[in-house]
């Protein structure tokens, strides 16, 4: 928990330090999203292998190496200013240095959600879920507000003012540079993360039949009935959730007039809300996952009221709202998805399957977003549209949900029972 916690601290800290780096190298404003969507990219294209390798090596080894991997996209960042090259060079740089960084969490994520498989019974994944969503998002709101404030205008002169001021020149070197020393401290912690001692059968190697089994994989996640739901919701929870990262940050400058550090302390608020809701979820039982789907049109009914508040507080309230539903609703989802893929696959396996479909859907809505800046629609109007369709689909899921149900009355009924790679066997 803290290795995960200091990593994701460091990723979401780099992200608000590249946006201000593209933002003081007068990027345009579809750039910044679709810097996210290439991190998302990696996970896409690297899905069919590091469910693979996060099954072949001990989950704290595979953890330690995919860090480094992210510190390397790190120093890449902090170089491209070091060296002075042209704005357009730095630019492209960006892009690259938060690729690698994408690259290091996709082969990341199959090891510190699977790790909690092979710690825990299915009849306490849940609670054991709470913990690692909550504190995940906590790590989301340190790593954000924390990049806010290494921008911050006063609090980066300062800073320029210590030792940082012998190292780097700008406010954005500076956060980088810092933001390098949290990737190393969770490098440092990851060498502590004992075995579980549970070990997979030897992994395919050859990267054609590793593409040809995981997308075999995705077809048992997604035929399973129960999976299938789960796997619907958490794609399109990543989706929104990725999207409404930058719709706030946008809706900050434009209709409350905040600057970026400030515009990231909104996103902080949001993901205050979602720990709350986290927590509450951690009292919902396995088998009963499934009711909290009405919460997720709840949700995308309260984005939709972003455009009718100024007030700080009211602000603020909606926000720690929108926060909260999303966490009660996504945790239950999340475990009924990995104890599904925990039973019909493995937890390595599983993971990538989930993060395949969450990525490939945030590419989908990054791109929509991107396009919709592009032609300058009004942020406002581009909140309207994005709370209309995360409530239409949730609506689409109940219905296809309750479908199942009606189709195979005891479903609720397997939900906790013992399995182990079921597909996976001869």
């Amino acid at each position: 928990m803290a290795a995960q916690a200091l990593s994701s601290v460091a990723d979401n800290a780099l992200l608000i330090a590249a946006i201000a780096l593209i933002a003081d190298l007068h990027g345009p404003d579809w750039m910044a999203p679709m810097m996210k969507w290439w991190f998302a990219l990696a996970y896409v294209a690297l899905a069919a292998f590091v469910g693979a390798f996060a099954d072949t090596l001990p989950k704290g080894k595979v953890m330690f190496i995919t860090n480094a991997v992210k510190m390397a996209g790190c120093a890449l960042m902090f170089g491209c200013q070091s060296l002075g090259l042209p704005v357009q060079s730095q630019l492209a740089t960006i892009f690259i240095a938060y690729t690698l960084v994408g690259v290091g969490a996709a082969a990341y994520s199959p090891a510190k959600y699977g790790i909690v498989t092979e710690m825990l019974p299915p009849k306490d994944l849940v609670k054991g879920n709470s913990w690692i969503e909550g504190l995940t998002v906590v790590s989301i709101i340190v790593g954000t507000v924390v990049g806010g404030l290494l921008i911050n205008p006063t609090i980066s002169e300062m800073l320029l003012e210590t030792w940082v001021g012998s190292w780097v020149d700008t406010r954005t070197e500076g956060a980088i540079l810092l933001i390098g020393l949290v990737y190393l401290a969770a490098a440092l912690t990851n060498l502590a993360i004992p075995r579980t001692n549970v070990t997979y059968p030897r992994q395919e190697r050859n990267p054609v039949k590793l593409i040809a089994v995981f997308a075999g994989y995705v077809r048992i996640l997604w035929n399973d009935k129960l999976g299938q739901i789960s796997l619907a919701v958490t794609t399109l929870f990543w989706g929104a959730g990725a999207t409404l990262q930058f719709i706030v940050i946008e809706w900050g400058a434009q209709h409350l007039g905040y600057r970026l550090d400030q515009s990231s302390i909104l996103m902080g608020v949001a993901a205050i809300g979602t720990v709350f809701g986290a927590v509450l979820a951690g009292r919902v039982p396995l088998r009963r996952a499934l009711s909290v789907l009405p919460i997720g049109i709840l949700m995308g009914l309260a984005v939709m009221l972003m455009p009718m508040v100024h007030e700080k507080w009211a602000v603020y309230t909606l926000l720690l709202v929108v926060g909260g539903l999303s966490g009660y609703f996504v945790v239950p989802m999340n475990a009924l998805l990995q104890h599904r893929g925990h039973v019909l696959l493995s937890a390595g396996h599983s993971i990538a399957v989930q993060n395949f479909n969450e990525q490939l859907n945030i590419l989908l809505m990054l791109a929509v977003y991107s396009l919709l800046l592009w032609m300058q629609l009004p942020i406002n109007v581009i909140i309207v549209i994005f709370g209309t369709l995360v409530a239409t689909l949730m609506l689409v899921i109940m219905q296809w949900n309750k479908r199942n149900l009606t189709e195979n009355p005891g479903l609720i009924a397997t939900i906790g029972q013992h399995g182990h790679g079921q597909a996976l066997k001869p």
